[in-house]
């Protein structure tokens, strides 16, 4: 049995590496697609926004149409044959038909890019499920320089000819994709939502990649003349970020490394601002941005994993987390088009670019706490709800010795089904500052600060 989950987990990430490699290269603002639009003198830029708009639609109505693994298989298999045969028309001239390709192309992927939520939930959970999203930004990333290399250095033809080979491949590896998952539904109750964590992680995102957004409108075009060096070092430090982080220790503090990342970002800019345009200065600025960009990356895809523990529709969970990265960066190059498009001077145009990159990495502090604090509360309520009712009666009653009043009790019992103190106060008809006060002492005897402290203090050494 575990031999065969190991190979559902490879195929998975076979897939999902396959079609992000064509996102990546060709649809997602690529370096194929670039110099395709180049070779036929095709100003790319002009559906660029468009196209990721689209793949933003794709990502999120996917979650509310898919709702069995079976069908997220169809849609995954679906969506690489739309792509394949819609880029069959970039080896005519540009016409019309361009534009529409682009357009369903990344709809399809953006399908196709959800529905593998169900599929990172297989046979894997925690660590190993951070260590299959690090898997596939490291093999995508990978093909994609490969295939960029092919471009620049053999045609935009031949490149696109692979990547409609990656996709073909997609498409038959997808067919051995596992359906049935039903075993690895969610034992918590519906009292117990993920709504709030899974908005706070998708603001949480959004702050983040409005950072990569700017750099490729601000950072990125003053080292245009650096071309073969920018073709390939680019993603090296993305990747040797990434492949660090996969391989830390499980119980290591992921945290530490947000703010590690935080400065890295910042002294990016710094640099960018007192260092010329050389080969040097650019290796500088790049490894610095490249590698906090590696460090978010994974630190925001390792985080939407472990959601999926919590819900009944992976694909939603996952477009979503996904989707909010996609938001991030539109908005990010809005920001940097807006910059760049009244024509200051480059050292005034990175000032306000560092100034907004230190206005959105001032938030994530407090966001990355509330959601850590979250994500316990839901470990933890994810425990006790798998109890039966005689096993929650005997561990809330243990706790009498903690001298709780009869509403304390109460209030306590009601915690411990999810609820918050909102529904608390509805349910036993009193003010919500009333139910703060019984919480707070609740916490007082307990002598904890949160409910996710309070709950693993009531169910240690009793589960």
């Amino acid at each position: 049995m575990k031999k065969v989950r190991i190979n559902e987990r490879k195929t998975s990430i076979l897939v999902f590496t396959l079609s992000f490699t064509y996102l990546l290269s060709f649809l997602f603002e690529g370096q194929v697609f670039y110099r395709h639009a180049e070779y036929f003198v095709y100003d790319g830029s002009t559906v660029i926004f468009a196209v990721m708009v689209v793949h933003l639609i794709g990502l999120i109505m996917c979650g509310f149409i898919v709702g069995h693994a079976k069908t997220a298989k169809r849609v995954i298999i679906l969506s690489n044959v739309i792509c394949a045969a819609a880029s069959v028309s970039f080896f005519f001239r540009p016409t019309v038909f361009w534009e529409i390709s682009l357009i369903i192309s990344s709809l399809s992927c953006g399908f196709a890019v959800s529905a593998w939520g169900y599929f990172l939930k297989i046979g894997a959970t925690g660590n190993h499920r951070m260590k299959i999203c690090a898997d596939v930004l490291i093999f995508s990333n990978l093909l994609m320089i490969l295939i960029s290399f092919i471009s620049g250095c053999i045609s935009s033809f031949a490149a696109l000819s692979v990547l409609i080979v990656t996709l073909i491949l997609a498409i038959i590896f997808a067919g051995y994709l596992p359906t049935e998952i039903e075993k690895n539904e969610p034992k918590n109750d519906s009292a117990i939502s993920i709504k709030l964590p899974l908005r706070l992680l998708c603001l949480f995102i959004v702050v983040l990649t409005i950072n990569s957004g700017l750099m490729y409108h601000v950072i990125n075009p003053a080292f245009a003349h650096l071309t073969y060096l920018t073709n390939w070092y680019w993603s090296v430090p993305y990747l040797l970020a990434l492949i660090l982080m996969r391989n830390l220790p499980g119980k290591m503090n992921r945290s530490v490394f947000l703010y590690i990342g935080m400065s890295m970002i910042m002294s990016a800019f710094i640099l960018f601002m007192l260092l010329d345009r050389s080969a040097a200065s650019y290796i500088l600025v790049d490894t610095f941005m490249l590698g906090a960009c590696g460090i978010f990356d994974l630190f925001w895809w390792s985080i939407l994993a472990e959601l999926l523990e919590y819900g009944k529709n992976p694909a939603k969970i996952f477009g979503l987390g996904l989707g909010a990265n996609v938001l991030g960066v539109l908005a990010g190059g809005m920001i940097g088009t807006a910059v760049t498009s009244v024509h200051l001077p480059e050292e005034q145009t990175t000032v306000i670019a560092l100034t907004v990159v230190c206005l959105t990495l001032l938030i994530l502090p407090p966001l990355n706490r509330q959601l850590v604090l979250l994500l316990k509360n839901h470990v933890y309520l994810n425990a006790f709800s798998g109890l039966d009712e005689i096993q929650k009666k005997q561990i809330v009653t243990a706790e009498i010795s903690h001298t709780l009043t009869e509403r304390e009790n109460e209030v306590l019992n009601l915690i411990l089904a999810g609820k918050s103190n909102q529904a608390i106060a509805e349910e036993l008809f009193v003010s919500i500052n009333t139910i703060k006060t019984h919480v707070k002492n609740i916490y007082s005897k307990f002598d904890v600060t949160s409910r996710a402290e309070l709950i693993s203090a009531v169910l240690k050494n009793q589960i």
